[in-house]
């Protein structure tokens, strides 16, 4: 799987809710940030994305778009985007975006998501 393929695979699996789908693509050693803080390695990611599925619902439905390789090389590769979500709480509609930043890292021959930095729109 390439690169791209990976950050593919990741946003479509992030919609399952499902963290175990998510392991054979994000570094034991990644470091997370989002809003709700840094999260170094599998356990505290896992539970950054447990909380938000929580707190989300299972309606929620996350995508990107406005992707833009910046670097792509043999071993590394990064990649910046506007994330999308959207969800029904408390019957209603709503939905939001901010920036993102993905870089993986190759090892051998498997690419791997080592950093995520997810954040809102400045402003």
């Amino acid at each position: 799987m390439s690169a791209r393929h990976v950050l593919e695979a990741y946003t479509d699996r992030i919609n399952r809710q499902d963290f175990d789908l998510l392991v054979d693509l994000i570094a034991p050693d990644a470091t997370f940030w989002f809003t709700s803080g840094t999260h170094r390695g599998i356990a505290a990611i896992r539970a950054a994305f447990e909380a938000t599925w929580q707190a989300m619902g299972p309606s929620e439905r996350y995508w990107l778009d406005q992707l833009e390789w910046i670097a792509e090389g043999d071993s590394a590769a990064a990649c910046t985007y506007r994330f999308n979500w959207e969800t029904v709480a408390d019957g209603k509609p709503i939905s939001g975006s901010g920036r993102g930043t993905t870089v993986l890292k190759r090892v051998g021959e498997h690419w791997w998501i080592t950093h995520e930095h997810l954040s809102r729109w400045p402003g």
